[in-house]
């Protein structure tokens, strides 16, 4: 399943300038190098033994199990090039704003004598920065998805259906059944 949390990851990891360590020795390294040099607690960070952390640091196991591999590739990654994702997340947050390419149900409450049947949409548009903004807000507090989703129905909501308030007056839009979903900085 498509989630916005994800796929705002996704769309911040774009602006890297270099690539994500591949190996798994390589990712250890560069895990125990951002926790000073402690296996210890990158050990604890990943569930497995110090003994183990230090095997992969030195090459002498190449390969992970894969739920140790998906959990090592998510900590990279969750930690790779901060001053880029922030640099990234402010660009679009104040200037540039973000692309979003979705396809999804939309349901409407719409005003008496219009039509409010959900139907399925695929709508790529840029969403001003204001909007960027509060998606990017509020994937960092760390909402959960569902608010994260009304997030972004409200901003399709207002910046495509109700075009800036020039049309559909009092039409609220649910994003249901979320099919694809890309964003792009």
């Amino acid at each position: 399943m498509v989630t916005v949390g994800e796929e705002l990851d996704r769309a911040v990891q774009g602006a890297f300038t270099r690539p994500v360590p591949k190996s798994a020795g390589a990712q250890m390294r560069y895990l125990v190098r951002q926790h000073q040099r402690s296996t210890r607690l990158v050990a604890e960070l990943l569930g497995i033994s110090q003994r183990t952390v230090e095997r992969y640091v030195r090459n002498q196991i190449r390969t992970p199990r894969p739920e140790l591999s998906d959990r090592l590739h998510h900590e990279v990654r969750a930690r790779w090039q901060p001053q880029i994702r922030a640099k990234a997340k402010k660009a679009a947050a104040t200037t540039s704003g973000i692309m979003i390419d979705v396809q999804a149900r939309f349901g409407y409450t719409a005003a008496p004598g219009s039509t409010d049947q959900a139907r399925v949409r695929h709508l790529t548009l840029a969403l001003p920065p204001r909007h960027a903004a509060r998606l990017l807000q509020a994937q960092e507090t760390g909402v959960d998805e569902n608010d994260l989703r009304e997030i972004a129905a409200q901003a399709l909501g207002e910046v495509y259906f109700r075009d800036g308030g020039r049309r559909a007056h009092g039409l609220e839009v649910e994003l249901k059944d979320i099919v694809d979903l890309q964003f792009e900085l």
